[in-house]
């Protein structure tokens, strides 16, 4: 979440008018986050999340989440439908950007999850590859594996700026990875973005998942992958939590289930993931506005997470 578009309280209020979720009461912009506008809103009748979309959020592609997350509310997932205004239509327009006023869901997003905590996130996200079987949508991933190269050259050497050698250093990993891909394997729609902070928890129990705006159809172990590279390290990627690790395939193993030739190709998405997510960081580090209301993600957390899986990926997921 964040804010690139910024809303005037009088422009807030006629939206809202719209909408039978009583009277604006205050709202506030979340810096957390990178792809939307985010404001926590307060009205008469309870609090609820606008989100703007921008960037990388093709207007074209809203009708596809917004199915998703009814497809899995109705299924019992803890999810955030958005909130349809009195005409039955979810997504409306707010400053020039298509908008939603999403559900708030209960709930935290865990610093420091414990192994306890990222067993019940992986079974969560078991139960969402359950769910997702009878779902008709489809998504490509724009942000897949063909894209990496592409968008590495897009960066180009000024990458080098954030860190010297992180050009090279990529394009090194795209060369392990590129020719292992296993674009033959078991599809379906995945997340594509469950980190800790788009998990919400009280205790060990799962509250809700959210943020859906990367859903697409992929390899589904890939959605595996890429929790495991965003739980199992410290935010700068330096230290492994071996037991969080374990936890989380554990879950998944669990809730959906994990055989041998799964857990064999993990370590190759994994290191996919490190990929994707270092070259996105780095993208954004390069381009997001110096007037945004964003948190901006340091890329080298996720080389360090690369290095990490370069080394001891096989051993970790055997």
């Amino acid at each position: 979440m964040a804010v690139y578009t910024h809303v005037s309280a009088e422009a807030l209020t006629a939206f809202l008018a719209d909408y039978d979720v009583g009277e604006l009461v205050s709202a506030k912009g979340i810096a957390e986050g990178v792809e939307n506008s985010n404001y926590l809103v307060d009205t008469t009748r309870g609090r609820f999340i606008l989100t703007l979309y921008e960037k990388r959020v093709e207007a074209g592609d809203l009708p596809f989440f917004m199915a998703l997350l009814d497809h899995l509310a109705a299924r019992g997932s803890p999810v955030p439908p958005a909130i349809p205004a009195r005409d039955g239509v979810a997504i409306r327009e707010l400053a020039g950007r298509p908008a939603c006023l999403i559900r708030f869901l209960t709930g935290v997003s865990l610093s420091h999850p414990t192994a306890s905590q990222a067993f019940a996130a992986a079974q969560a996200l078991g139960a969402l590859h359950r769910a997702v079987g009878d779902f008709a949508g489809t998504r490509a991933n724009t942000l897949g594996v063909d894209s990496w190269r592409p968008l590495l050259m897009r960066c180009g050497r000024d990458l080098d700026a954030i860190d010297p050698g992180l050009f090279d250093g990529l394009a090194r990993g795209l060369d392990a990875v590129e020719p292992c891909w296993d674009g033959d394997g078991p599809r379906s729609v995945i997340h594509a973005d469950l980190f800790p902070d788009n998990v919400l928890m009280l205790g060990d129990l799962v509250t809700g998942l959210i943020d859906f705006y990367f859903a697409c159809t992929d390899l589904r172990l890939y959605d595996l992958a890429i929790m495991h590279s965003a739980w199992s390290f410290d935010a700068g990627g330096v230290r492994y939590d071996a037991a969080v690790g374990r936890a989380l395939l554990d879950g998944y193993a669990d809730s959906f289930g994990l055989a041998d030739g799964d857990r064999a190709q993990l370590s190759v998405l994994a290191s996919g993931a490190c990929i994707r997510f270092a070259l996105t960081r780095g993208w954004d580090w390069l381009n997001t506005p110096a007037d945004a209301l964003v948190t901006r993600k340091d890329p080298l957390a996720y080389t360090r997470r690369l290095a990490f899986y370069q080394e001891h990926g096989a051993r970790l997921f055997a």
